[in-house]
């Protein structure tokens, strides 16, 4: 069985080189679709306490509409964004010592009121798009689904399961799979944002250090020919 790990940060494709060039663990959706060949049954091992909305339901959407058979086994937290993820199994597999966590959805913002009110109408719609994966899991109401999220739940496998959110509990192979079956993080990883200005500062810098070297090589071969020529 092909098995696909969901660990550290949740991260777009775009960010994932800032996450491995200072050697911080990340999941960006890549990591995960690139492994959706063929039909073959898939094994995802959640360790993540979230990170980016957007590549969180990306990597859900991935998963949800692969045609092989996904089994989702949470480690250790399956939090945020990484617990939308871990709504696209088919089995959920929980760790007796493991956490489901969620939550509303935040991020910064400025400006007037207008930009105020704005924001909180991105935020709200952010929260009832994430509610629809923990309701087609769980089969809860969705009023219920989005005041857990209010409150900021944590799950420990026994409530997990009790809910819906997880259909067993690793090695107590006597329990019953339950037939029902922006950024948004809780100690996530993500960089704050001055060190990915900083990455792509240094980046930069070295890629016009590059060019200038490049430069002066060829400079230098022109000046070369032309010297070769004089003697000539």
């Amino acid at each position: 069985m092909k098995q696909i790990n969901i660990k550290g940060a949740i991260v777009s494709n775009d960010l994932k080189e800032v996450y491995d060039w200072f050697d911080i663990e990340s999941t960006c959706p890549n990591d995960v679709i690139q492994h959706l060949n063929g039909n073959e049954d898939i094994e995802v091992i959640v360790n993540s306490g979230g990170g980016s909305v957007f590549a969180g339901s990306e990597i859900y959407t991935a998963l949800k509409g692969y045609h092989g058979k996904v089994n989702v086994k949470v480690y250790s937290l399956a939090g945020s964004s990484a617990s939308i993820i871990t709504m696209a199994g088919d089995v959920v597999e929980i760790s007796p010592t493991a956490q489901i966590m969620i939550h509303n959805v935040s991020m910064g913002n400025q400006g007037d009121y207008r930009a105020m009110e704005k924001g909180a109408e991105i935020l709200k719609s952010a929260n009832e798009g994430l509610a629809n994966a923990y309701v087609l899991k769980t089969g809860m109401d969705k009023q219920e689904i989005l005041s857990m999220m209010d409150k900021e739940t944590w799950l420990n496998a026994d409530k997990a399961v009790e809910l819906g959110f997880a259909d067993k509990i690793m090695f107590q192979e006597n329990k019953q799979i339950n037939p029902l079956s922006l950024v948004a993080s809780i100690n996530s990883g993500l960089l704050p944002q001055q060190a990915i200005d900083k990455y792509i500062e240094i980046k930069n810098e070295k890629k016009q250090k590059e060019e200038a070297k490049n430069k002066h090589v060829q400079f230098t071969a022109q000046l070369n020919l032309l010297k070769l020529k004089e003697i000539n």
